[in-house]
């Protein structure tokens, strides 16, 4: 493709890894570039239409778009920049076109990027990765993302996890590597060489021309409680390890404090390593026999993140499809204003309210919350786990799809390690244990402010308190849309249709087996 001469530089190509510090990719094509005496291309290509059924989603293109700034001044601050290209104004438009391109007309040599593991992300990467070598480009891939690939994994017969328990004590087994001292930033880009100039793509984009921010401002809230960004990432992690993972174990439930790392988006950005999270928290508490319990208790979430990627690979239809098959006719309601309740927070249970009025104004939803709001969808309206999928998609700045996919088959018993199917959450319930002083539920439905914690869980059963508030029930806030008691019972009913039907199955499938 080019004369010798020319193939001198690495092109570093920048997705779900927007940092400098920890990442093998970036440090692979730094340390090939040197090798090779030429320089270093950061490129991030921007084209959701080559995520399958998933593109971005609203939420997460507010945050990608804060996040591109932060790491282009990381990268000016060491001499180089982001060359930022919009994959869709090139003809035939894709990222491999777009790859082709910077190398073509900087004289690259070399292709460099860390890998992601969804379907449509992976096939495309295989395609880009074969056509790239076929011209003669040096193509290396790293693992920027997961403590662990998810083939490194695999039970005595050679088959993936479906159980978390077991999947990680085999991790735990693996997980040397992590004991290791993170990679640091380099400290400076080399620059191209004398005659040429730095970094020029005529095609090149800047991040405002992706267009990723609204141009109806509803993105305030999320600006407001967020700081997107490498050095964010870290200041976050060095605040949680020293104010929150002490009591993480008794806190990590409670919406109405902040008793969780909120480290979620940072990793799905990749503005941080899983492994800089593990040598941190285990650095701080190696010698503190207290703080251990804590800190195994929250290094087990971040082994549920790796859960889901495992989960994933493996089984690359959960995007769309049950894992368990017989879930396939299950018969889910369709009830579009029921939907859009749940949706907007209207659905008469403030629990489940303030958790979708929380998600619709920051882009985030305490984890607890999430459940609760998950199983009122599926279990009490019982519509369509992939309707509060999409809708998690678009709305979460962490939204991602290996961890949203696992999460909403778990609630709906249709995934692996799922929630048993005779679990459904009380939304009352949920909400008098875990926001016991109604402060979470206040914040986000200022509505019942002056309904007294005893009941701002059931606001219906305090008729005397709503008068003196000024509330009337289905005008100032809504009446619950259904009776948790009775769809509890009709959700039971239909689980129990879709167990019998699967023993059923098994029974015959036996019987056919003794007949052979």
């Amino acid at each position: 493709m080019q004369n010798s001469t020319q193939q001198q530089s690495a092109i570093f190509w920048f997705r779900q890894d927007l940092r400098l510090s920890d990442n093998p990719g970036l440090t692979e094509a730094l340390a090939w570039a040197l090798a090779q005496g030429g320089t270093l291309l950061p490129v991030y290509i921007w084209a959701p239409d080559e995520e399958g059924d998933w593109p971005p989603g609203a939420a997460t293109r507010v945050w990608l778009h804060h996040s591109l700034t932060a790491l282009k001044q990381s990268l000016k601050a060491i001499g180089s920049d982001l060359i930022v290209l919009d994959a869709r104004k090139l003809k035939p438009g894709t990222i491999l076109q777009s790859l082709m391109h910077v190398a073509q007309e900087c004289g690259a040599g070399g292709v460099f990027w860390n890998r992601r593991y969804e379907p449509a992300v992976i096939a495309r990467d295989k395609e880009i990765k074969s056509r790239l070598k076929e011209i003669g480009l040096h193509v290396e891939t790293s693992n920027g993302s997961l403590l662990i690939e998810p083939w490194q994994v695999q039970t005595k017969e050679g088959k993936p996890y479906q159980v978390f328990g077991p999947f990680w004590r085999a991790c735990m087994a693996q997980l040397e590597i992590c004991n290791e001292l993170p990679l640091t930033a380099p400290k400076a880009l080399p620059k191209a060489g004398k005659g040429k100039v730095q970094v020029q793509v005529q095609v090149a984009s800047s991040i405002d021309d992706l267009e990723l921010l609204p141009k109806i401002h509803w993105d305030k809230g999320i600006v407001e409680a967020w700081k997107a960004g490498e050095a964010s990432a870290l200041n976050q992690l060095d605040k949680f390890i020293k104010s929150g993972l002490g009591e993480y174990q008794n806190m990590r439930n409670r919406p109405d404090i902040e008793g969780v790392s909120r480290m979620s988006p940072h990793l799905h950005f990749g503005e941080i390593s899983p492994r800089q999270i593990w040598y941190a928290v285990n650095k701080k508490t190696a010698s503190q026999k207290e703080a251990r319990a804590a800190a195994f208790s929250y290094l087990r979430e971040v082994g549920w993140r790796e859960f889901s990627h495992h989960l994933l690979y493996h089984f690359p239809a959960t995007t769309t499809e049950p894992l368990r098959p017989e879930f396939r006719t299950f018969p889910w309601e369709s009830n579009q204003e029921a939907l859009q309740a749940w949706q907007k927070g209207m659905t008469g249970y403030p629990m489940v309210d303030a958790g979708m009025r929380e998600l619709w104004h920051t882009g985030i939803m305490h984890n607890r919350v999430r459940m609760v709001v998950a199983s009122f969808l599926v279990k009490d309206l019982r519509l369509h786990w992939l309707a509060g999928a999409r809708w998690f998609w678009d709305t979460l700045v962490d939204a991602d799809l290996a961890q949203n996919t696992m999460g909403w088959q778990w609630t709906a018993g249709c995934g692996a390690d799922a929630a048993p199917y005779f679990r459904v959450f009380n939304p009352i319930l949920q909400g008098e244990k875990f926001d016991p002083d109604g402060e979470y539920v206040r914040k986000w439905i200022p509505e019942l402010a002056r309904i007294k914690s005893k009941n701002i869980h059931c606001p219906w059963a305090a008729p005397l308190e709503l008068a003196a508030a000024g509330i009337t029930l289905g005008q100032d806030y809504p009446l619950p849309i259904v009776d948790h008691a009775e769809a509890r019972q009709m959700a039971l009913a239909a689980f129990q249709i879709i167990k019998e039907r699967k023993q059923e199955q098994s029974l015959a499938k036996s019987r056919q087996e003794v007949n052979r």
